[in-house]
């Protein structure tokens, strides 16, 4: 069945480039139950027939599959590479995996840990399906892999970083609907946003849950958080007892990493930031900046 998505769209996407797909025989390794959606077993191939939809190079091995009757788009991660004429790339600093490629276990845990914090109340990605393609992908090494896919659906198929891809009307759209979020009748979009941004901080780290990968390439512009495969949690801690030592010492960088896309949104919107307030915005749910301040003589 061909992907019905492109008559659907209300986007008027500039950056919009379809790929060639095809077809595979699957095994579902995971699936939500509350998902009413069919399974997207779709390679990156020359020879297909089927279509994949990149709404930006920055999303590396994630594409648009289809679209859900009360709008909400349908994506899949792992189908090959979003740019470059080639579906998937070799260079061998990560052992087996290849550029456009989604290992199993970075798949499940990525389906898992959203699972996860869907349930906390922060917005994120309605996982769907972890799929296992029956295809082998021969690498360099002669080694033979097959793909996993993430599947799962957002309401915003553009990310922060995706801005300049984005016409300017397309960005506004987006931002009206955060007014929802403004309890505390700020004036600037950049502040709704930082309070829902801290907030989600605030409450995956009450819960001792590290993401691991906060940037702006992980929000989407209707302040959906992705992408899990680096998080854990008590509830789904690293593999090994080093990695779980480790996560211990990176909480405190994402509250820096969080500042960094209130800023950029901020750029985005060509708007000023106050960083008193922000500061103080980080200090009302308990991210007291002053105890990281240091000084100098």
């Amino acid at each position: 069945m061909r992907c019905p998505l492109f008559k659907q769209v209300i986007f008027l996407f500039i950056s919009m480039q379809d790929f060639k797909a095809r077809r595979c025989n699957y095994t579902i390794l995971r699936h939500n139950p509350d998902c009413k959606s069919m399974p997207y077993p779709l390679l990156r191939s020359s020879d297909g027939v089927e279509a994949l939809c990149c709404v930006s190079p920055h999303h590396g091995r994630s594409f648009i599959v289809g679209k859900h009757d009360d709008g909400r788009f349908i994506v899949s991660k792992g189908n090959g590479l979003s740019y470059t004429q080639y579906a998937h790339l070799y260079t061998a600093e990560f052992g087996d995996n290849a550029w456009g490629l989604l290992l199993e276990k970075d798949a499940v845990r990525d389906f898992d840990l959203g699972m996860e914090i869907e349930t906390l109340g922060i917005k994120t990605n309605k996982m769907e399906y972890v799929l296992r393609l029956e295809e082998q992908i021969r690498l360099t090494t002669g080694h033979i892999v097959y793909p996993f896919l993430l599947q799962y659906s957002v309401e915003c198929p553009y990310r922060i970083c995706d801005a300049p891809y984005m016409k300017r009307e397309e960005i506004e759209y987006e931002v009206a609907k955060w007014e929802k979020y403004n309890a505390k009748n700020y004036d600037s979009p950049t502040i709704i946003a930082a309070e829902v941004l801290i907030r989600n901080l605030r409450m995956l780290h009450d819960r001792q849950i590290l993401h691991n990968a906060i940037h702006y390439q992980n929000y989407t512009w209707a302040l959906e958080l992705l992408d899990f495969e680096l998080a854990c949690s008590p509830k789904h801690p690293y593999d090994n007892e080093q990695s779980n030592r480790v996560a211990k010492d990176l909480f405190s960088r994402e509250i820096i990493q969080t500042y960094e896309i209130i800023n950029h949104i901020a750029a985005c919107l060509n708007e000023y930031i106050d960083y008193a307030e922000i500061d103080n915005m980080f200090n009302s749910y308990g991210f007291d900046l002053e105890n990281y301040s240091v000084g100098g003589h």
